[in-house]
């Protein structure tokens, strides 16, 4: 991977990827190429995931896909903006279906190879799955994770919940309201729903995640959805492993979707790429002995 590209070479294209496990489901995403007059077999590519009731081009993905210094797919997970099929709350295995159905996509169609994945809160678990699950395999390439809100303690979705009780007493159901691309949206969430949401096993990380897989851990300290102390979880299981190394940056003035300020999310990833391609980086809390910059 180089770290420097022609911005007017660029290419954005929408690709419709057929679901193989899901009926009547086609994944809709953007490839993002920095050199598409040469071949891709082989050639590097990050993945870029949402969070929950997000899209492809919310929050800092699509600026971050304009600025990587290699090609990008970001798309919409089952049931989201311009992706078919049921959203389910509590299933994230059909979000790692999803990541799979993709992957093999890139790999058969284009011969791209995992180089990086970044996730955003329920985007950054699903990453976490899928490498631990496939790094024997298609995940065995992947060299760096970036992790921005993620989740560690699951069964804190409880805490949210407790606030629909009178609503899941009333109904059997909640319901989950939000504007998707401009668009309303309204989802179903069940008691069941929580339960499979918060039987999500992050654990796996431990003993199943790559030791050579370098992690940066972005979480904001005004983070209302994802209590801030989980990136500090995750830091405890990252930065146990080696060679891989852990970088952890807690933002002061960032929420859980880094609001007003993606160039932080954008900026953060690209300095630490630089890092990486460098053999710069070290386990340890970003910026470690810089003087005055938060």
């Amino acid at each position: 991977m180089t770290l420097t590209k022609t911005a007017t070479s660029q290419k954005t294209t929408k690709l419709a990827i057929p679901h193989t496990l899901e009926k009547d489901c086609t994944i809709v995403g953007v490839l993002e190429q920095i050199a598409p007059e040469q071949p891709t077999q082989g050639r590097k590519v990050a993945l870029i995931l949402h969070g929950s009731l997000g899209h492809k081009d919310y929050l800092f993905q699509k600026r971050l896909a304009a600025r990587l210094p290699l090609d990008s797919f970001r798309f919409d997970f089952r049931g989201n903006h311009e992706t078919s099929g049921p959203w389910q709350f509590g299933r994230f295995s059909n979000d790692v279906e999803d990541l799979e159905v993709v992957v093999e996509y890139l790999s058969k169609s284009f011969g791209y190879v995992v180089d990086l994945v970044v996730g955003h809160s329920r985007g950054s678990v699903v990453s976490l799955l899928w490498i631990c699950k496939h790094r024997e395999g298609s995940a065995k390439s992947v060299r760096g994770y970036v992790n921005v809100s993620g989740r560690y303690r699951m069964e804190k979705v409880y805490d949210d919940m407790k606030q629909h009780e009178a609503e899941l007493n009333a109904n059997g159901y909640t319901l989950r309201k939000a504007t998707v691309a401009r668009k309303p949206f309204v989802g179903k969430v069940t008691r069941e729903d929580y339960d499979e949401f918060a039987s999500v096993n992050t654990s796996v990380a431990w003993d199943q995640f790559p030791s050579h897989t370098d992690v940066l851990t972005l979480h904001g300290l005004l983070d209302a959805v994802v209590p801030p102390f989980d990136a500090v979880l995750y830091a405890r299981v990252y930065g146990a492993r080696s060679p891989g190394t852990h970088t952890l940056r807690l933002v002061e003035e960032a929420d859980h979707n880094f609001t007003g300020i993606p160039e932080v999310v954008v900026d953060t990833v690209l300095e630490w790429l630089a890092q990486q391609e460098a053999g710069r980086i070290k386990s340890g809390i970003w910026h470690t002995g810089v003087k005055g910059e938060p």
